[in-house]
């Protein structure tokens, strides 16, 4: 049997060619503008990207996946190398500190107790020091949690009763839980408590009336209607000793990421807040398992 093309049938393989080869070259073009957008987040050191998997093959979607789990697992060893140097740091300089301050805080309060002292018209001078270095010594002790956190103890906790715990923590705010009925993650939850109410005590001193808690499916989003956290601000607020209260300690925000860290999991400030919400944060609890 012989197979004779007619001009229709010329004309419709040369419009399939051409569209395959259109379908390719889109194909190739997308693939290198994925592939630019991961270079220019490497160089910025921004491995919060997600790489879309939608429309692709099963081996790209394969290859796409690795890639932003890649990107994942690379944001959360820069976060631990900086947890460790900021806890090497604040663990010598705690020492210094400490070991400078305890002897005049000692002498201080001898002389204090010496009534001829405390009576001479060196008396208010002295009570200064001590005040001072009293204040000091209490200020560097806070720190020190920074560097002498207890080992985890992961346990299985229910999310939705979690979130019904911290609610009545702060019954005068309105809030609002998106979190499936028995949602179960493994996590300290002793470090969990602290986190998420650091997280809303520093909402509320930010004006915040209303708090979120939602579960995307791998992570629990705290979002709060506070004040807008400038970009200046956000970019240090992870940085011990960092704070813009006037009474703030700058502990609160590195100390809760690194409790994150401590048990395999992450805290970070959210690009894009929650619609409804101006604030927010993502607490990553690792992997899961017994």
């Amino acid at each position: 049997m012989t197979l004779t093309l007619t001009p229709l049938h010329l004309g419709l393989l040369l419009a399939a060619a051409l569209a395959a080869a259109g379908y390719l070259a889109h194909h190739q073009r997308r693939l290198k503008r994925r592939a630019h957008l991961m270079r220019e987040a490497m160089r910025n050191h921004d491995f919060t990207f997600s790489l879309p998997i939608v429309g692709w093959m099963p081996g790209e979607r394969a290859l796409l996946r690795t890639l932003n789990e890649l990107g994942q697992d690379i944001r959360i060893l820069v976060a631990r190398n900086e947890v460790e140097s900021w806890q090497r740091l604040t663990r010598v300089l705690t020492h210094e500190i400490m070991n400078a301050t305890a002897p005049i805080c000692s002498i201080s309060q001898a002389l204090l107790e010496n009534p001829p002292a405390k009576a001479s018209d060196y008396g208010e001078g002295i009570l200064t020091i001590h005040d001072m270095s009293h204040h000091l010594f209490t200020f560097v002790e806070n720190y020190r949690k920074l560097t002498q956190m207890q080992r985890p103890v992961r346990t299985a906790v229910d999310l939705s009763t979690f979130a019904a715990r911290m609610q009545a923590t702060h019954p005068s705010l309105t809030w609002k839980t998106e979190i499936p009925r028995a949602t179960m993650v493994h996590t300290d939850e002793q470090m969990l408590t602290q986190v998420v109410l650091n997280l809303v005590k520093n909402a509320v001193e930010a004006g915040a009336t209303a708090v979120c808690l939602q579960w995307t499916g791998s992570s629990l989003l705290v979002s709060n209607n506070g004040r807008n956290i400038p970009a200046e601000v956000a970019r240090n607020i992870f940085i011990p000793f960092f704070t813009t209260k006037s009474q703030g300690s700058g502990i609160g925000l590195p100390l809760s990421r690194q409790l994150m860290i401590h048990q395999g999991g992450d805290l970070t400030l959210l690009d894009t807040p929650v619609a409804g919400y101006h604030v927010g944060f993502c607490i990553s609890f690792g992997e899961q398992g017994e």
